[in-house]
């Protein structure tokens, strides 16, 4: 069985639901400390002058593990700010509608912590992709040890036996840890086929919302990396 481990992020981009799909078994690792000014609760979307980002704002202090980061209800307007600048991107887009739907069905229950939002809202949008993979949430699964160790302890606690990990992870990762283990190490690639997109050049990097709204039905089609993952430890 093949494995994977990410922190979950608000309205991901493509490539985010390309690693979920290619794993029998994705484990949302929120019980990591929030990282401030990373995609846990922003993700960008294309505009006429550029790319702006979509911020859920906050409350957090450092070493806060993801799923204890509350929503600052002191600025409770920020799902109409969101709607608004999904209007102003996407509109256009021939399957806007489909989009529009899914965020709003995310977003719809009044919701004061960022983890619950950002994995009801990965939910929802597999679904609407296709990807049947299992998601679970770390926490019960109660895995021991630091970096590579915690790794390989959720990995036996999941009986797997193959690990897809993040293309980043090459520079602090324990390889050898795989190879004690038994475990197949495999690095993703993101490299994808440009779709229709409005406001100029393509631009890859902006929520998946931008493909669904462009793309609709066909989204999928868009969705697989068009290089072979990069075996580590066979």
């Amino acid at each position: 069985m093949r494995a994977g481990i990410i922190q979950s992020n608000y309205i991901p981009w493509r490539g985010y639901f390309d690693f979920i799909d290619s794993v029998d078994v994705f484990v949302i690792l929120d019980d990591a400390a929030f990282s401030k000014g990373s995609h846990r609760n922003r993700n960008q979307l294309k505009f006429a002058d550029g790319l702006r980002w979509l911020t859920v704002p906050v409350n957090v202090h450092l070493n806060v593990p993801i799923d204890e980061v509350l929503i600052d209800t002191r600025k409770s307007d920020w799902p109409v700010r969101h709607e608004r600048l999904l209007h102003e991107s996407l509109d256009a887009a021939p399957f806007f509608a489909d989009a529009l739907a899914l965020w709003r069905s995310g977003v719809g229950s009044a919701e004061t912590r960022l983890s619950p939002l950002n994995m009801r809202l990965i939910r929802i949008l597999c679904e609407y992709l296709g990807i049947r993979t299992r998601l679970l949430d770390a926490r019960p699964l109660g895995a021991a040890g630091t970096s590579t160790e915690r790794v390989i302890d959720l990995l036996r606690k999941l009986d797997a036996d193959a690990y897809l990990s993040g293309p980043s992870a090459q520079d602090y990762i324990d390889e050898d840890l795989f190879r004690k283990n038994k475990i197949r190490l495999e690095y993703k690639t993101y490299d994808y086929e440009p779709y229709p997109q409005r406001h100029g050049d393509f631009v890859g990097a902006v929520s998946v919302l931008d493909l669904i709204a462009n793309t609709g039905p066909e989204a999928r089609r868009y969705l697989k990396s068009l290089t072979p993952d990069q075996v580590a430890v066979a």
